[in-house]
């Protein structure tokens, strides 16, 4: 037996994000992004949609209210989760676990497609021969790589919340390789995810399974009422998530 949902939350707009989306539109070779990834923060915007996050969460019926919190270690992630958990109706203890966190890209950290194609383009050529699923960057992860870590992640999580309905603040690849996982997607099928439903900042996804054992079922993906709602714009950063940062 095991947990009965998972609710799963992209942290909100990072300044990261706002830095690739501006490079890409400017066919720029490279990120403005200095900071380390696991130091990029929140912009305004994204500290707005945390606290709408939290706003949703409020709102929550208490059959439907998390009983634990696991999270990415990455600041943007973890500072998402603080904002979450302020004044909620019940303390949420915070598990940070660095299996969630953001795939690494190596070798392609900080540079755009553009930037890729220009100074590694025999990486480039590899990436499109292999797809997006195994490629591995030299020093970074495939998806492969990061659903690997992420079973591990999953299989923990229903060892110690028998019956649990857990919270997941991580990140956009993270997200979509935990539907991969659940309901046992293909290669395909998850591609195809990623590429017709980008993943909104701050948006929340929830999977059940009511027996604690078995497959899961979707209940909503990628909601952003809340944010609607509230007075944060909806952010969509999207482009090559093998280059991006996230």
């Amino acid at each position: 037996m095991g947990a009965v949902s998972l609710s799963l939350v992209r942290h909100g707009e990072s300044t990261a994000n706002i830095a690739a989306t501006t490079a890409e539109a400017a066919r720029a070779e490279v990120i403005d992004a200095p900071l380390r990834d696991a130091d990029v923060p929140l912009s305004q915007v994204g500290a707005a949609q945390a606290l709408a996050v939290g706003d949703w969460l409020r709102g929550l019926p208490d059959d439907q209210f998390p009983t634990a919190l696991w999270c990415s270690p990455y600041l943007r992630a973890a500072d998402t989760a603080r904002l979450v958990c302020e004044g909620q109706r019940a303390a949420l203890p915070v598990r940070v676990d660095e299996r969630l966190r953001d795939r690494e890209l190596g070798i392609l950290d900080a540079l755009t497609t553009v930037g890729v194609e220009a100074r590694l383009p025999m990486e480039a050529a590899r990436r499109r021969r292999l797809g997006k699923f195994y490629y591995r960057p030299p020093g970074g992860e495939s998806w492969a790589d990061v659903a690997l870590r992420l079973r591990f992640v999953l299989a923990d999580i229903d060892r110690e919340h028998d019956g649990g309905r857990v919270l997941l603040i991580t990140h956009d690849a993270v997200i979509t390789l935990a539907r991969y996982i659940c309901e046992n997607l293909s290669e395909a099928q998850v591609l195809e995810l990623a590429r017709a439903t980008p993943l909104l900042n701050a948006s929340v996804s929830r999977l059940l399974r009511p027996s604690g054992a078995g497959a899961w079922q979707l209940d909503y993906y990628n909601r952003v009422e809340h944010i609607q709602q509230s007075e944060a714009p909806v952010t969509v950063h999207t482009g090559d998530r093998d280059v991006f940062p996230r």
